[in-house]
């Protein structure tokens, strides 16, 4: 996947998000969760393309790292309103956690092979 392609599936997987939380029923807790999600899923599209321009390759890894950490985040929510079972499209539930597991993977995978790309780099592997 190229990152125009994933710079689309991230963009994707926000407007889902935005359109999935329209289908809940707002309240004082459910908007919390919501917000939060809301948050999360946009910051993996607009913080992937952030990604795109980065000017170093530490400057790419943080930003990835930001990437990674958003999608996960966005995960975490997606879990927590299956589990707290809100009535909602089960079946787009499940998509969106399936969506943001691989996010994750994908995230998750380009920093462990930028990392093991450059081992000796201090500002790469900072431990």
């Amino acid at each position: 996947m190229n990152k125009e392609e994933l710079k689309k599936r991230t963009k994707d997987f926000a407007l889902r998000v935005f359109r999935f939380i329209a289908t809940l029923q707002s309240n004082k807790s459910n908007d919390v969760i919501f917000y939060q999600l809301l948050k999360s899923s946009s910051s993996v599209a607009a913080n992937y393309r952030a990604v795109c321009r980065g000017k170093s390759s530490a400057d790419f890894l943080n930003k990835l790292k930001v990437v990674d950490e958003e999608a996960d985040e966005s995960l975490f929510w997606l879990e927590f309103i299956n589990e707290l079972e809100l009535k909602c499209d089960k079946r787009e539930l499940n998509l969106l956690i399936k969506e943001a597991n691989e996010l994750v993977a994908i995230f998750s995978s380009a920093i462990r092979t930028i990392k093991s790309k450059n081992p000796n780099s201090k500002i790469l592997n900072p431990n």
